[in-house]
């Protein structure tokens, strides 16, 4: 049974904090899906991962190509094809506390400047944590990662 991680953005916007989180879970060993709620805003997120460091690549892909289920990582709107670990969504994108428990983590990844993104966030909070999810919140606030909250399952 997994756990889901609430990360708080609050000093660094999505395109820094995401390849951090997501060289983590490789360092991990993990198949990563990237969930998001529009096709455009994970274009842009694609190509900001190309943007990074070449001593921090990222190998990942788009869904809907040839080799989706190869894909280390994959970016999509839907549920993904490349047999992920762990789950990280975007933008408010849905997580089912099935998921959480059939996964080893699902990251839930949220602006902390953006009112209505806090509020998705915290009803999610209580919908997985009600269904018996275990759930950590962790903020960046004072400049690196900390565990703020946590509920065992």
């Amino acid at each position: 049974m997994g756990a889901a991680y609430f990360y708080h953005l609050t000093q660094n916007p999505l395109e820094v904090a995401l390849p951090q989180l997501l060289g983590r879970a490789r360092a991990a060993g993990w198949r990563v899906a990237v969930r998001g709620v529009d096709a455009a805003r994970l274009d842009w997120l694609d190509r900001q991962l190309w943007l990074g460091a070449e001593d921090g690549f990222l190998p990942h892909g788009l869904s809907g190509g040839r080799h989706d289920a190869a894909q280390p990582v994959l970016l999509t709107t839907d549920t993904a094809a490349n047999d992920p670990t762990c789950l990280m969504t975007v933008d408010g994108a849905a997580v089912a506390a099935e998921e959480v428990q059939r996964l080893q983590r699902v990251c839930v990844i949220f602006d902390g400047n953006d009112t209505a993104a806090l509020q998705v966030a915290r009803g999610l909070w209580k919908a997985l944590t009600d269904a018996g999810c275990a759930a950590q919140y962790w903020s960046e606030e004072s400049g690196r990662w900390e565990m703020k909250a946590e509920r065992g399952a």
